[in-house]
């Protein structure tokens, strides 16, 4: 017994291949399996790929061929000969099929088609009969067929109504009827009017279904052809155990029942009842609501019940197609009828009615037995023939079929030895036996003859087509599969053979399995190359790597040799394969990039600024070797970010107020964010600050650093000045030398208050570092000794090296340096201020009996200044740092 596998398990079978086992995870393994090549879905995240494989050994590592590319989550169907699967990359999809399993080919519709979606219908006959939504379309398929492998396929109905149901299944209009082969029922849609249409041959002509003559009453009816036809729902039942609304079976030829209307279109909400006893050539009214159906006794009996929502207590049913009904109490007591189930077999004639008194009740199982209303067997003398035509000719599909058929008047039942089929016999072949091949379409003028489209050349040689070989050019017609006609005419025998020509290279393709383009440093790559057209046997392929690594192939395959690769440092690399024999060449390039995923990004932005003025945003991201990233900056409520590939952006805020500001860096293997919150005003003042070099030794031009440093500031400036903290923010700058901008906001409370400028801009920061272990900063103004040692033991500055062995405590005996400041001679008002340049400081101010006479100007802040200038005699060493300010800057 052959056995398949395929997974993931999201994947689906056909309910008609039973040899097709889905397995989750990984294959399980079978002892009574035979060796086979058994295709297997490879999850390979976020993807999935295709391979082949021995069953026993169904795993990753035991891969001999690859499907190109990723296919779609639950896009694999196993039905009959064929598996298929669809891939999407961008906004194509295409579709592949698998005959016989063996290789996928992908699936050739007419150029321009474009499908959007594809539902197989039928692959009866070594033939696939599919619906495929076009471009275009949003509520109508066209069906196509196929040649035997299911690779090329040709239309033959345009604007086949669909329905979308939840879950975003998609019911199509269209119905395979059971008991005779290639006969297909089918609502097309054309200017919003639907209509059914059927064929006879699988799809090369279809026609109207006929009125009846006469009404379920014997009345004479008024819907007459062209203006007027039988129109039927084509739906699936919600209900799995009660029929839809056509019903046919394989036991039962010729014999359809449905629920539809007359008129020029199929209306909704008018269900009457038909039944054909004919396979769809003349019709007969047989109910005015919907009702269920269930075939007995190869459909000697038609059991039906009305589908209604009130309880019942009688069915219906027929002995002769449909022509007489009986009625039968099936139970004393009304129920709500659930379903209709008939024991296993054809020739059964017992079946169950099953159902609930009340809908609290438990289900209520009625059986019913129709055996005691035949009194014997069937006999052949019970029979009639029964010629299957299409009205014009006798031959349909290349053959006259005859089919057994019990007499009306016969009351005998069919049994488990019934069959239905009596002779076939072929017929000369015509011009209707053939269809329209791949390329080709019927002309407008003349139905019979086929024209090539406008983008096909059918003297072309095929993809495969290779030196030595030979190949049949197309005359536009193919005989219809399964058709069994016999001699002349043969539309096919004019075809000319032809020679394969050396074909130079075309449409070759370059790809890495995976199709993953962003991969770290050290993965293993595996390349694959690809190539449409053009002989592979005698053709070279040169392949360069991008980093020094070049080789050349011979009769390269993706199953004989996968080009094998790994990159080591991080990069942009060129990947170029040139194929080339004497007919010509070909080139194909890809980029890969070899990069780490991102782990950081930090947003540097002033967290003030003036409205409409240029704002300069910068992220830094880790690891700072990334390339190619992408940053995506929000600013505000939009909700449409700006790109660049810049790490900063300049920018203006038009309004005052809290802007948001966030920015996501990616480089296609990862993302990551950092948000910021800006304050937007019409006035302020921005004081710059700069440091001695003494403070550069210790500054690690990190965020965290700056942000810490920059609190240090801020609060021991409000804190002298009695400016609030919440008007005074001190921003850092990044890099070196170590400088800030001191940004004075206007006061929230009282926004008009004056303030005075009555202490010197130039103030000194003290840090000391103990064993290089702490960092203690203070700021102060004051002009004292015992001012000093108050407010250097208001504030301890944060510690960036962990070390409980020393205080964090900076004594100000430890560093007592000579305090600078002065007056300055203008008056700030913080609702309008104006931009105030630091005049030249005329003298210094003694604060002791120890402090020399300072140089004029900016020059007294030196990084040579010894510890006697600084006031530090006698005392232990300690690194100082001043800030000062250069000029004012008000907004």
């Amino acid at each position: 017994m052959e056995r398949y596998c395929a997974r993931p398990s999201g994947s689906q079978a056909s309910r008609r291949n039973e040899g097709v086992i889905l397995l989750d995870n990984y294959p399980f393994l079978f002892p009574d399996c035979v060796t086979v090549s058994c295709p297997v879905a490879v999850h390979v995240t976020p993807g999935y790929l295709y391979v082949t494989c021995l069953i026993q050994n169904c795993s990753d590592k035991m891969v001999t061929a690859q499907f190109l590319g990723k296919i779609d989550h639950n896009s694999l169907l196993v039905q009959d000969d064929y598996v298929f699967v669809k891939v999407t990359t961008g906004n194509r999809t295409k579709h592949y099929v698998s005959y016989r399993r063996n290789e996928f080919v992908q699936m050739r519709f007419p150029k321009y088609a474009l499908p959007k979606d594809v539902q197989i219908v039928s692959t009866d006959e070594n033939q696939v009969f599919l619906a495929l939504q076009e471009w275009y379309q949003s509520d109508t398929y066209n069906l196509y067929q196929s040649d035997p492998e299911g690779i090329y396929y040709s239309i033959v109905l345009e604007n086949v109504r669909s329905t979308k149901q939840p879950e975003e299944n998609v019911l199509i209009d269209i119905l395979e009827v059971r008991g005779i082969k290639g006969v297909f029922l089918a609502n097309q849609k054309i200017d919003g009017r639907v209509a059914t249409v059927i064929t006879y041959n699988k799809g090369r002509d279809w026609e109207p279904l006929a009125p009846p003559t006469t009404d379920m009453n014997g009345k004479p009816v008024s819907c007459k052809a062209p203006d007027c036809h039988l129109h039927l729902h084509l739906r699936w039942a919600d209900n799995p155990y009660v029929s839809g609304t056509v019903h046919t079976k394989d036991s039962a030829p010729g014999l359809i029942m449905g629920a539809g209307n007359l008129g020029s279109k199929l209306v909704e909400y008018k269900e009457e009842m038909y039944i054909s006893s004919d396979c769809g050539k003349t019709w007969r009214q047989v109910f005015e609501e919907e009702h269920h159906i269930l075939y007995l006794d190869h459909g000697g009996v038609i059991v039906a019940i009305k589908d209604t929502s009130i309880p019942l207590k009688i069915l219906k049913f027929s002995i002769d197609e449909g022509r007489t009904w009986n009625i039968h109490n099936f139970t004393s007591t009304s129920v709500f009828v659930d379903g209709l189930l008939s024991e296993p077999g054809d020739e059964t004639l017992v079946m169950t009615v099953f159902g609930h008194i009340s809908y609290r009740s438990d289900w209520e199982l009625v059986k019913v037995d129709f055996r005691q209303s035949f009194p014997r067997q069937c006999t052949e003398s019970d029979y009639d023939s029964w010629q299957f035509t299409d009205q014009k000719e006798k031959c349909i599909m290349g053959q006259e079929r005859t089919f057994r058929k019990r007499k009306d008047t016969a009351f005998c039942i069919k049994g488990k030895s019934y069959t239905s089929a009596l002779t076939n016999k072929p017929c000369q072949c015509t011009e209707k036996d053939y269809n329209c091949d791949y390329g080709f379409e019927q002309s407008h003028m003349e139905t019979d003859r086929c024209i090539a489209d406008f983008w096909y050349d059918p003297d072309s040689p095929p993809e495969d087509c290779h030196l030595g070989q030979t190949y049949m050019s197309s005359t536009g017609y193919r005989k219809m599969i399964s058709n069994s006609c016999e001699g002349e005419p043969n539309k096919q025998q004019s075809s000319k053979k032809h020679s394969c020509p050396l074909l130079a290279p075309k449409g070759l393709r370059v790809g890495i399995k995976g199709q993953m383009l962003a991969v770290a440093p050290g993965d293993d790559i595996t390349f694959t190359v690809h190539q449409e057209q053009g002989d592979t046997s005698s053709t070279k392929y040169q392949v360069d790597l991008g980093d020094g690594v070049r080789t050349i192939y011979q009769n390269l395959t993706v199953t004989d040799e996968p080009i094998q690769h790994r990159y080591e440092n991080p990069g942009i690399y060129k990947v170029k394969v040139k194929a080339e024999n004497m007919a010509g060449h070909d080139e194909a390039t890809m980029y890969i990039q070899v990069t780490a995923p991102l782990q950081e990004v930090h947003l540097e932005v002033v967290p003030i600024a003036g409205r409409n003025h240029e704002v300069n945003l910068t992220a830094t991201v880790l690891p700072s070797e990334a390339n190619l990233t992408v940053f995506y900056w929000w600013i505000g409520d939009s909700m449409q970010p700006i790109l660049t590939l810049q790490n900063n952006l300049l920018t203006r805020f038009p309004g005052t107020g809290k802007v948001s500001v966030t920015v996501q860096a990616t480089n296609s293997r990862s993302m990551v964010q950092d948000t910021r919150t800006v304050r937007v005003y019409d006035n302020f003042q921005v004081i710059p600050l700069s440091f001695s070099r003494n403070l550069d030794r210790f500054n690690p031009n990190i965020p965290e650093w700056r942000d810490d440093i920059g609190q240090v500031v801020t609060k021991i400036l409000a804190k002298i000045t009695g400016v609030p903290q919440n008007s005074l923010v001190t921003v850092v700058k990044p890099g070196l030398p170590t400088s800030a901008n001191l940004y004075v906001l206007p006061l929230d409370t009282k926004p008009a208050k004056r303030i005075e400028c009555k202490f010197t801009l130039c103030i000194l920061l003290v840090i000391s570092v103990t064993h290089q272990q702490h960092l203690l900063v203070s700021l102060t103004q004051i002009s004292t000794k015992s001012h000093l040692k108050n407010a250097m033991e208001d504030y301890t500055a944060p510690s960036y090296k962990n070390n409980k062995s020393h205080s964090p405590w900076l004594r100000p005996e430890d560093a007592y340096p000579p305090l600078f400041f002065r007056k300055l001679p203008c008056t700030h008002n913080y609702a309008q201020m104006h931009s105030v340049k630091e005049q030249e400081m005329i003298s210094p101010v003694n604060h002791s009996e120890d402090t020399q006479q300072i140089i004029q100007g900016e020059e007294y802040i030196d990084d040579d200044l010894d510890s006697q200038t600084l006031g530090n005699a006698g005392g232990s060493p300690a690194f100082r740092s001043l800030i000062r300010t250069t000029t004012n800057h008000c907004y």
